[in-house]
């Protein structure tokens, strides 16, 4: 690896791989709060797999360490969290962090800091950009992408007239990379006035869906579909009460949502919500899977964890990669060369100086009867539209 100037120089050489020490890894997350689900099923699924692989003599011979720091899913937090991680626990990186407004924050504190922020739990373009930012690697697919394939299965599957659908969100930047990623896809297909579809907001960290909800029961709109990006409570909470009122719609929600949660929550009127997943079903017939499922017990598995699980097992792939003398630089250098990280999925995943994400893939999933079903294809759904 090249020599790193000045400061930075200082602090990659702080962060060298030492044999044997353990490798610190930060995590600020929602762990308490509405949100916390999301952040304690991501902590869960990369201690999981920091536990398999310590289990099996760590990375380069070193044990991997966790530590998670709870900011509640607010910006007003994570950023000093993230401050924290770095200059006082000096973590090699930082892992599995999650949200859209928190990201807000937290990336432009890595790339001052020049300190890896890999795999987090969020789809917003902030972490996608062209070219992308060194320092921020993204595992899982983009909310874009999660919307694209609902634009895709409602319109070209199930011949949805693209008038016909709504879109529910938090007000706020995760919301908003929803939204947008929704409009382009519509506007892909050939429907110009996405922009104008009837589009309902509630404020992040309350259920306040009241009001969003009588914009989309105005009678004059009679939605056939309502892409959410939301999280479990409100987006529960709106199709509760939506479905009170007689709404027929088709509740889509991407995968931040939180599924496990969301079905917990919803009950009942759960059945046939449809969540898009970026990684399989934790039930999967995969390696990934399979190994998933030998380190976490059955009543704890969900999609959150799994992501997790991956994330991490794909940091420490291309932490093994880097060989025992790795610095947070070579980490990048190595996986920015075309690195194959085969974790067990259906193809190998690589990155490239011009793409910080692994996987693209997204898995649409439906509830039935309180549990999540792998949609082969839309039309499965039936005539729920």
């Amino acid at each position: 690896m090249g020599a790193i100037l000045g400061a930075a120089a200082s602090v990659a050489t702080s962060r060298r791989a030492r044999a044997g020490a353990p490798l610190r890894v930060g995590m600020t997350a929602a762990l308490s709060g509405p949100a916390s689900s999301l952040g304690l099923g991501m902590k869960a699924g990369i201690e999981a797999a920091f536990r398999q692989l310590n289990e099996q003599g760590g990375v380069a011979g070193r044990p991997l360490e966790l530590v998670a720091l709870d900011d509640g899913y607010e910006p007003a937090r994570a950023a000093p969290n993230m401050r924290r991680l770095i200059d006082d626990e000096h973590v090699f990186a930082v892992l599995g962090n999650t949200g859209t407004p928190t990201a807000a924050v937290t990336v432009p504190i890595a790339n001052e800091k020049r300190v890896p922020l890999f795999g987090a739990f969020t789809g917003a373009g902030l972490l996608r950009k062209t070219p992308p930012d060194r320092y921020v690697v993204n595992f899982r697919a983009s909310y874009a992408e999660e919307t694209s394939e609902m634009v895709r299965g409602l319109v070209k599957e199930l011949h949805v007239p693209p008038d016909r659908i709504a879109f529910f969100t938090q007000n706020d930047a995760y919301g908003d990379s929803g939204f947008a990623g929704g409009v382009k896809a519509l506007e892909a297909v050939g429907f110009a006035k996405a922009r104008q579809l009837p589009h309902g907001r509630y404020p992040r960290n309350t259920t306040d869906v009241e009001e969003a909800l009588a914009r989309l029961l105005d009678p004059r709109i009679k939605p056939a579909a309502i892409i959410m990006v939301g999280a479990y409570k409100p987006c529960a909470r709106f199709i509760s009460l939506a479905r009170k009122e007689g709404m027929s719609a088709l509740f889509l929600n991407v995968s931040f949502v939180g599924s496990a949660s969301l079905a917990k929550e919803l009950g009942p009127a759960g059945e046939g919500v449809v969540v898009t997943q970026v990684v399989p079903h934790f039930d999967a017939d995969l390696p990934a899977a399979r190994a998933y499922r030998a380190i976490v017990p059955a009543a704890e598995r969900n999609f959150i964890s799994l992501e997790g699980y991956l994330v991490a097992r794909a940091f420490a792939a291309g932490l093994q990669a880097a060989g025992p003398d790795a610095t947070a630089e070579k980490l990048l250098s190595t996986l920015e060369s075309g690195l194959s990280l085969d974790l067990g999925l259906e193809s190998p995943l690589r990155l490239s100086v011009a793409q910080h994400q692994l996987s693209h893939r997204v898995w649409p999933t439906v509830i039935r009867n309180g549990s999540f079903h792998t949609l082969a294809r839309w039309t499965e759904l039936g005539g729920r539209t």
